[in-house]
């Protein structure tokens, strides 16, 4: 168990403090989220930064499904704009400017380069862009510019030069996905929301008249059980939007249909650029990127329909080979299965018409808003660079549902949590809080060693996540807060025994704690590999000298 007494500090985002609130509480909520991902952390934090009395509760931890398993983009979305959806293009134009804006130490312009094998779809593809940029009005980063075969060459040393007649350059976003939920949740409590992960949603309550009065929800760490009341609850599950509708309405037909999009993690030697490669039409008409993150090469995506909807999907071999076939067509190295560091799976919540539909080409990027005859509030669909707007017209429809007295929205100009201009260092991710890790590794110099030899993380980042940032896992701190899983998944089994740890050490658990957490991790973190891999000692640090 949770020792509270370990959890006690000046952290405002602190999971104990707020299960304390919970319990405390006996007036009821304004608003209760359901969902801790990119839609549900945006709804949280507009409704608390309006000043409602806000509460969010996530199954597993904040940004654990889609939410951390995106193509890493903040974009106004070239695919959409070239199937005429130019109402969605503009939104998220205007949302990436924000974005921006707001989080300037996790956001940042990212070129684009558009090899082109045929002078004509360097100039159809050069229209097209230039009407993106156009769009984008005020909120334009950079101006798309046609360049010749050479300075391709130049700006994407790796890219196959055969039949290489020119391309194109275009700036659009990119960002940290993960990082910024976590961002968002600190923002949120620091509006006086009460945010709790590891808190299952299992039932809805209801007055006589029918309509939604509360949740009942249960602590997965404790066992405890909570009926919490509320004005109003909004589901923003994503790919499990279905189940809480289940719960409101059984005999209801599903609003989701989930998508899966695959992504494989390369070393850096495959792109060598600051720039990424973007293919807008594959042979088989889909859109393949290759992206400089985090000092890797992510290679995406996939776009398959799928029946159910997971926590932890899993890459089908069909993705995996048409990532690494389809980038070996455009790379002078042609990348194959032993290169792959990591590779992993996300589910899109996809809006979906009423008919049945196989194909992903016809199922809405737009999110859609829904209000239950017992007043639940849903709203599914969208992507991550809209989660604000999303927020917006969600909270303006349940001030209407839950008679809120009516607040403005006041998110477009708000700093999320952590805002700082971008430094470049790996801390430049943790934006202001950046120098409190300094601080710590100053105050406890053994907290200064390196967890892998590969990477620059410390065994201060462990603890920084745990004492602010509500990690309760090794999965929660390598997965989600350094994001060590996604880039590599066998450094992040060497790394996890130090890290079980040192966690150990700060939330008072105990020895055999630690082991089933590491051997847990390591079971899911083989899932991120083509072949299995059984860990090793971890020689770069003693975890019992920095615990």
């Amino acid at each position: 168990m949770y020792s509270k007494a370990a959890e006690a500090g000046g952290s405002i985002f602190n999971r104990g403090k707020f299960v304390e609130r919970i319990q405390q509480d006996t007036a009821g909520w304004d608003v209760i989220v359901v969902g801790g991902g990119a839609t549900g952390l945006g709804v949280a934090v507009d409704a608390a930064a309006r000043g409602y009395k806000t509460l969010l509760l996530e199954q597993a931890d904040f940004a654990k499904g889609t939410s951390s398993r995106s193509t890493k983009l903040v974009h106004g979305g070239v695919r959409y704009l070239a199937q005429g959806d130019v109402s969605l293009v503009y939104e998220a134009l205007r949302e990436r400017g924000l974005l921006l804006q707001n989080a300037p130490h996790l956001v940042r312009v990212q070129p684009f380069v558009i090899p082109s094998y045929s002078l004509f779809n360097q100039g159809f593809y050069g229209i097209g862009l230039k009407v993106y940029d156009w769009m984008a009005g005020k909120y334009r980063f950079k101006k798309t510019e046609l360049l010749g075969r050479k300075t391709i060459n130049k700006l994407l040393p790796t890219v196959e030069p055969n039949g290489l007649k020119g391309g194109i350059i275009y700036y659009d976003g990119q960002f940290d996905d993960a990082r910024l939920a976590i961002n968002l949740a600190q923002t949120c409590a620091e509006k006086g929301g009460v945010l709790l992960n590891y808190f299952k949603v299992n039932g809805l309550l209801k007055g006589e008249n029918g309509k939604i009065s509360g949740v009942k929800a249960k602590d997965l760490e404790t066992g405890s059980e909570y009926e919490l009341s509320a004005k109003v609850v909004i589901n923003a599950t994503g790919v499990f939007v279905n189940d809480l509708l289940q719960m409101d309405k059984p005999a209801q037909d599903p609003l989701v249909r989930p998508s899966q999009g695959v992504h494989v993690v390369l070393d850096k030697s495959f792109l060598q650029s600051d720039a990424a490669l973007m293919i807008p039409k594959t042979p088989d008409g889909r859109v393949l990127f290759a992206v400089p993150w985090h000092d890797h090469v992510l290679v995406g995506t996939t776009d398959t329909p799928l029946e159910s909807s997971s926590l932890e999907p899993t890459a089908l071999e069909d993705e995996i080979s048409f990532i690494l076939n389809t980038a070996g067509q455009y790379l002078v190295r042609k990348p194959v299965r032993e290169d792959v560091l990591s590779v992993f799976a996300g589910l899109r919540p996809l809006a979906a018409p009423a008919k049945g539909t196989n194909s992903t080409k016809e199922i809405s990027r737009s999110h859609k808003l829904i209000v239950a005859d017992s007043g639940l509030v849903t709203i599914t669909g969208g992507k991550w660079t809209t989660y604000r707007k999303m927020a917006e017209d969600t909270i303006d429809e349940a001030i209407k549902v839950g008679q809120l007295p009516l607040k403005a929205c006041a998110t477009a100009n708000l700093h999320v949590h952590g805002f700082a201009k971008p430094q470049p260092e790996h801390l430049s991710v943790y934006g202001s809080d950046a120098q409190g890790i300094r601080n710590l590794m100053n105050q406890r110099p053994e907290l200064q060693q390196k967890l892998h030899a590969l990477f620059p993380n410390t065994a201060a980042e462990v603890v920084w996540a745990v004492q602010h940032e509500m990690a309760r896992t090794i999965e929660d701190v390598l997965a989600r807060r350094m994001r060590i899983l996604f880039l590599n998944a066998k450094a992040a089994i060497d790394m996890a025994p130090a890290v079980a740890s040192i966690m150990a050490a700060n939330l008072g658990l105990s020895e055999a704690w630690q082991q089933n957490q590491v051997k847990s991790f390591t079971e899911l973190a083989n899932q991120y590999l083509l072949t299995p891999y059984a860990p090793v000692d971890n020689k770069d640090i003693r975890a019992s000298k920095v615990a």
